[in-house]
C-alpha cells in the first residue's frame, strides 16, 4: 500500500492529488508544522534524514522529492496513464516538465518568498528575483498558449507544475499571466484535486471559492 507522508499546507498536497487523478488506493500519514515556524516537525526525519514533505513509503521502499515521487507511482502502478508513450519525444518533453518545476521555476519564488521577509535588507535582491521570476513565468505562459494543458491533454506533467501556479496566484501575479490563471482554474476545478484538498486538510494555495 502506497503511504503518503503528509505535511499540512504543503507540496504533498499535489502527490494527494496525482494519487486521486488515478483512483488508486493509499493511506495518509498526517505531519503538523510548527505553528511559529512553519517548520517540518522533527518526526520526519526518523523517515528520511532530510525531514521534508512529501514523502511515500510502499513497504521498504522510501521515495522523496514530488518528480521522483510521480515516477515511482507512474511506473508501478499508472498503466501508462498521465503521461506520454515513453518511446515518443513527448515523453522526453513531459520529464523536462517534471525536473523543471523544482530544478529552476520554483527558485526564484521561494527566494521571493523569503527575501520578502527580510523587508528593506533585502531590497538590493528584488531586481533579480523579479527578472528571474519573469523569465520563468514568462515561459511557463507561452508554453500554455492556445492549450488547455502543458502537453496539451492533462498529465503529471500539470500535477508537478501546478505548485508554480499556484505560487504564481499567491503573489498576485495572475492579471499579469493569463494563460497561467486559466490552467490553475482548471485544474483547480477537477474532482480529484477537490477530493484530495478534503482528504490533505487545510492547504494556502487552494482555490479561495
Amino acid at each position: 500500500m502506497l503511504v503518503v507522508h503528509h505535511l499540512n499546507d504543503s507540496r504533498s498536497q499535489r502527490i494527494l492529488w496525482l494519487l486521486e487523478e488515478l483512483n488508486l488506493p493509499y493511506e495518509i500519514k498526517f505531519y503538523a508544522r510548527d505553528a511559529a515556524t512553519r517548520l517540518a516537525p522533527p518526526e520526519l526525519t526518523t523517515l528520511h534524514p532530510l525531514g521534508k514533505s512529501p514523502v511515500v513509503t510502499e513497504g521498504e521502499a522510501i521515495v522523496i522529492e514530488s518528480g521522483a515521487i510521480i515516477d515511482y507511482i507512474l511506473r508501478r502502478h499508472a498503466d501508462g496513464r498521465l503521461a506520454p508513450d515513453p518511446t515518443t519525444f513527448d515523453y522526453d518533453v513531459y520529464q523536462q516538465w517534471l525536473h523543471y518545476a523544482e530544478g529552476s521555476a520554483m527558485l526564484p519564488l521561494m527566494l521571493n518568498m523569503y527575501v520578502m521577509r527580510l523587508g528593506e535588507a533585502g531590497a538590493p535582491l528584488h531586481p533579480r528575483i523579479q527578472s528571474e521570476i519573469a523569465n520563468h513565468l514568462g515561459y511557463v505562459e507561452t508554453s500554455l498558449a492556445g492549450k488547455d494543458w502543458l502537453m496539451g491533454e492533462f498529465s503529471a506533467a500539470d500535477v508537478q507544475m501546478s505548485f508554480v501556479g499556484e505560487v504564481t496566484g499567491a503573489f498576485g501575479l495572475y492579471e499579469a499571466y493569463p494563460n497561467i490563471a486559466a490552467w490553475v482554474k482548471r485544474f483547480q476545478g477537477r474532482p480529484a484535486y477537490r477530493t484530495a484538498l478534503t482528504k490533505g486538510g487545510p492547504y494556502n494555495m487552494g482555490p479561495k471559492d
